[in-house]
């Protein structure tokens, strides 16, 4: 190993230069970097049924910014927020509606339920020959290996029928918590010497509470946990289809792999720290804030450091204000709008409104100090990952399960994409790269 480390060392300039493309080629050639045009947005890539986003509307003929909006199947987040309000299984709901297109009568949301809580079980010694045996503080990569080992249990893997997918999804949906809380598990007892605990889920609960319920030594958990928990689920369900890890699910599925590959690509892209990673970088970027405000009421101590960070003279160096801004939305985040309010609730019962007004004074101030420091006019606000990190802090829930939770949502977006991408076309996702290799002629060995 040691002489392969410094052959890679040795050799990784050669990999540099090799891949370096001057910039103005990509102005020159009309390419769209990242699939993004000049002015950021997305290259449609696509059609769906599934999600759509607004961010800007039409008026007299020009783009302009607007509050955002997230629909499901058509329905506004908001509503299904507000529809919920009085009920439990709001994630639920929400997965049945973004699987079957509408929203579940009463008898269909406890058939979806139950369904769900038979299929949260995992093959005989799973949890001991898979999970427990190879730990791993990164719960991403346990979880993915766990799903491409459960492939080698399904018999019918690489059968692409819609009802085949459609189970082998609702089956990895449900496997999906205790995939998550059991990797932590093992992760905490093996390399933090911490007691070990596996509690089975409950099937009268919802996957929210299962989640807190498995992930807690005494099982318990407070009404007000649960529904936050379950409402931020149902918010970072589904985002518009064009979000990296969805359609990394739509590309190697169009590829016609089988399910446990498709959902493990996926997990492989939102792992990525310019994905699923942001609530985190918010958490560490509080951390840091909290160490150097003194007086976490004094605005101006507040602007005055938010400024050294966009200038790059503060926290990690890279000059963002995590949490702020967003790819797609411009005056507001339509999921950030919606889980404000539970935030509060949740802050407020656990006697954690200090650092709450803390978040809001920095949700007034960041947007000003960017539009004079970076000269962007067009509207910053927060997402929804600004206040994620701290609701899961809230609940005690371990940063190493951040990003997991988030795909415990997503995989029900993941999954109808898969679908849809089966069911809408057979042809195989193939992007064109421009290339500028010049031809060369072969120089024999001997020379």
């Amino acid at each position: 190993m040691k002489k392969l480390d410094q052959y890679a060392e040795r050799q990784a300039p050669v990999c540099v230069r090799s891949g370096e493309i001057p910039r103005e080629l990509y102005g020159e050639y009309g390419v769209k970097r990242g699939l993004r045009d000049l002015n950021g947005q997305g290259v449609i890539t696509g059609i769906t049924n599934i999600s759509s986003i607004t961010a800007f509307k039409m008026e007299n003929g020009e783009k302009v910014p607007c509050d955002g909006e997230l629909l499901y199947r058509g329905y506004d987040i908001r509503d299904l927020v507000e529809g919920a309000k009085q009920h439990r299984d709001i994630y639920e709901e929400g997965l049945f509606l973004l699987l079957f297109s509408r929203l579940p009568k009463k008898e269909e949301l406890k058939e979806i339920k139950d369904i769900l809580a038979e299929n949260m079980v995992l093959p005989r010694n799973f949890t001991r020959d898979v999970i427990m045996k190879a730990p791993d503080r990164d719960i991403m990569s346990s979880m993915t290996k766990s799903i491409l080992t459960l492939a080698s249990y399904d018999k019918k893997k690489n059968d692409l029928s819609v009802e085949n997918v459609l189970r082998q999804s609702i089956q990895l949906i449900a496997q999906f918590p205790m995939l998550a809380i059991y990797g932590y598990h093992a992760y905490n007892h093996y390399l933090n010497d911490a007691s070990m605990f596996i509690h089975r889920p409950d099937k009268k609960l919802s996957m929210a509470e299962n989640f807190l319920r498995m992930l807690r030594p005494d099982t318990k958990f407070s009404e007000i946990e649960a529904k936050v928990l379950d409402v931020a689920l149902l918010l970072h369900m589904e985002h518009g289809g064009g979000n990296n890890s969805t359609f990394t699910t739509r590309v190697v599925t169009s590829a016609g792999t089988d399910t446990y590959s498709a959902i493990a690509a996926a997990m492989s892209s939102l792992k990525g720290a310019r994905h699923g990673g942001a609530n985190l970088m918010v958490m560490e970027m509080m951390d840091d804030i909290r160490e150097n405000v003194k007086d976490h009421a004094d605005e101006e101590e507040i602007e005055d450091y938010l400024t050294k960070i966009v200038r790059k003279e503060a926290f990690d160096g890279k000059g963002l204000i995590y949490g702020m801004g967003h790819a797609v939305y411009s005056l507001s985040d339509p999921r950030e709008k919606v889980f404000k309010g539970y935030v509060e609730q949740l802050a407020k019962a656990k006697g954690r409104n200090e650092e709450m007004q803390l978040y809001s004074a920095i949700e007034r101030i960041a947007p000003k100090v960017i539009a004079r420091e970076r000269k962007i006019y067009k509207g910053v606000s927060p997402n929804v990952d600004f206040y994620s990190g701290f609701v899961y802090d809230i609940m005690n829930i371990p940063r190493e399960l951040f990003t997991p939770l988030f795909a415990i949502a997503r995989i029900v977006g993941w999954s109808a994409h898969r679908i849809e991408e089966l069911v809408a076309d057979e042809k195989i996702i193939r992007p064109a790269y421009r290339s500028i290799v010049e031809k060369k002629a072969y120089e024999p060995r001997e020379e």
